[in-house]
């Protein structure tokens, strides 16, 4: 069973926060503690992140905010077999804190979303954009609504439920056209080892005589392993 992994930014997320809110509504759920929730260390936040999806005893779906979101992508990208999925609701600028260096600059492993307003001043519409783009996210702007917390009216907020199904929705499809994939690289694999199987008893016995050949064929499918003896070779070049 999946386990939702909550992950705030600084200075935690209160009772009056959307994350708690939403934290309250879904089953198994596991909120991130850090050491201290005023000191941005990146490293060090996103090694609590790695701890809490190690002790998950299934996949993990991510629900990050703020300066949470870059220590969630940063620990996520070491353990994306785990991820199911990840919602990076107001990223922080890496930018504003020295950290652009420790996050990856690629595609995820896992379907992910990020969600930004157009006046959020811990990061750039724009910026945010670039940021998906690179992670290969889907982006989602909610207009001008601030830092996507309590102080800009963000407390229960249903929308989020939504948004995670979709992300959801999205994963399901993904591992069904993986597991789909691997069934025809697995037929297809069959496939050349049969043909290669057949051209291998075929190679094993000269064509210089139709009957010896035949029999030694219907051994070889009979379960017999059968080799050509060298006489065979002076006979076929007579």
């Amino acid at each position: 069973m999946t386990t939702t992994l909550i992950i705030p930014g600084l200075n935690s997320s209160g009772p009056s926060h959307w994350q708690t809110w939403l934290e309250e509504r879904i089953p198994r759920t596991a909120r991130v503690t850090q050491s201290d929730w005023q000191d941005a260390d990146l490293p060090g936040w996103a090694s609590r992140v790695r701890r809490e999806i190690s002790r998950a005893s299934g996949p993990v779906f991510i629900v990050a905010h703020s300066f949470g979101a870059l220590a969630a992508v940063q620990a996520a990208q070491d353990h994306a077999h785990r991820v199911s999925g990840a919602l990076l609701v107001a990223p922080a600028d890496p930018e504003k804190f020295g950290v652009t260096e420790y996050l990856p600059s690629e595609p995820l492993a896992f379907p992910t979303m990020v969600v930004a307003s157009t006046n959020d001043p811990w990061m750039a519409v724009e910026r945010a954009a670039q940021w998906a783009g690179l992670w290969g996210a889907e982006f989602v702007n909610l207009g001008p609504v601030g830092h996507i917390n309590a102080d800009s009216g963000f407390g229960p907020w249903p929308e989020a439920l939504a948004l995670i199904a979709r992300l959801q929705r999205k994963g399901d499809t993904r591992e069904t056209q993986l597991a789909r994939g691997e069934t025809r690289v697995f037929k297809r694999a069959r496939a050349a080892r049969s043909q290669a199987s057949a051209a291998a008893r075929t190679r094993a016995i000269p064509a210089h005589n139709g009957d010896l050949m035949h029999a030694a064929v219907l051994l070889q499918d009979a379960g017999w392993r059968v080799t050509p003896p060298k006489p065979w070779a002076r006979v076929a070049s007579a």
